[in-house]
């Protein structure tokens, strides 16, 4: 057996369900702790229909299950969801959504083909 054939392949860690889309946005998570309830804020860098990437003002560790809040484009109020924490680098993180109601998830749906149609385009424009 070759060198590369037994190297694993660490194309699986990151092939993604969905696209992501950059999007700029302010970003509240509250992360419960044997000590209590810390709050971070930060912005967003990207999002997609499971999950949005943001850096963070404080530290968080993989695995760890996040409250989050955010507005998209296009809803009339914050999102307020679950989240667990998939990676690490500095203070960016990637989080995977665990409980969106029907309305969140055609929300972000919603936002993803706008983004989706203006990255497209360059214009944003139909």
């Amino acid at each position: 057996m070759s060198e590369t054939e037994r190297r694993p392949k660490a194309v699986s860690q990151k092939t993604r369900n969905f696209a992501r889309y950059p999007l700029d946005v302010r970003v509240v998570v509250h992360v419960f702790r044997s000590g209590g309830i810390s709050s971070f804020w930060g912005r967003s860098t990207e999002v997609g229909e499971d999950g949005i990437g943001a850096t963070l003002t404080g530290d968080l560790e993989p695995g760890e299950v996040v409250s989050m809040e955010f507005s998209l484009p296009l809803t009339a109020y914050p999102l307020k969801l679950r989240a667990v924490v998939r990676h690490r680098r500095g203070l960016h993180y990637g989080f995977e959504f665990l409980t969106v109601t029907q309305a969140q998830r055609t929300a972000i749906q919603r936002v993803c083909q706008l983004l989706a149609s203006g990255a497209s385009s360059g214009s944003g424009r139909e």
